[in-house]
């Protein structure tokens, strides 16, 4: 059975709503002993090394990256041939942080923290060139996201199934409308889901 590795985003936890709504989904699918929602570092070598020591516990897990963890699971996509998920995937995170070096603090755990020209660097040694085998993944933008331009996303991952979205918000509205569709792209045989009402898992919130 396949495994899942969710990889959350920058100045995010488990605890957020997404990785909630996927692990109370694979609870109730009888699959939550094979995901992993490890607390990242904030620091990208760490978190990275994190990454890699679940992947080596996991195999080939299907990765499922918002944000900056979007970045990660690229990476590791590619330096693996893992297939991924990227929800609102961050681009070349490292051109992005101009004026925000300096004090950080985790929306959920309360952690400070300074971001610094080192994270910079080391976030920018993860880049890698566009994905080519686009059958490997499955790439969920909405058009709205406060954060992110998604037309980034959209050029950098055009040889990859785009799901684009009218509206929504960086968070990814009606996230789990959209679990079908991921389990179906993990090999999930479709008995063990497709009865399940996924809205179910809307009124689960972050932390």
């Amino acid at each position: 059975m396949t495994a899942f590795l969710y990889i959350h985003g920058f100045n995010s936890s488990p605890a957020s709503q997404k990785a909630r709504q996927f692990v109370a989904a694979l609870q109730r699918l009888g699959l939550d002993a094979e995901v992993r929602v490890p607390a990242l570092h904030h620091h990208p070598r760490q978190a990275v090394a994190q990454l890699e020591s679940v992947l080596a516990e996991l195999g080939q897990p299907l990765l499922i990256g918002s944000s900056l963890g979007g970045y990660y699971a690229t990476c590791l996509a590619e330096r693996h041939g893992l297939k991924a998920v990227l929800v609102n995937p961050a681009v070349a995170p490292h051109r992005l942080f101009d004026g925000q070096l300096g004090p950080q603090t985790n929306y959920y755990s309360g952690e400070a923290w300074e971001l610094t020209r080192d994270h910079i660097q080391a976030l920018a040694e993860l880049e890698v060139p566009a994905p080519t085998d686009g059958s490997r993944y499955q790439v969920w933008l909405q058009t709205a996201d406060e954060t992110l331009d998604y037309r980034a996303a959209e050029r950098y991952y055009r040889a990859c199934a785009l799901r684009v979205e009218a509206g929504g918000d960086h968070s990814f509205q009606r996230f789990v409308s959209h679990l079908p569709a991921l389990l179906a792209f993990a090999g999930i045989p479709s008995g063990l889901w497709r009865d399940v009402d996924f809205s179910t898992f809307e009124r689960i919130s972050s932390d």
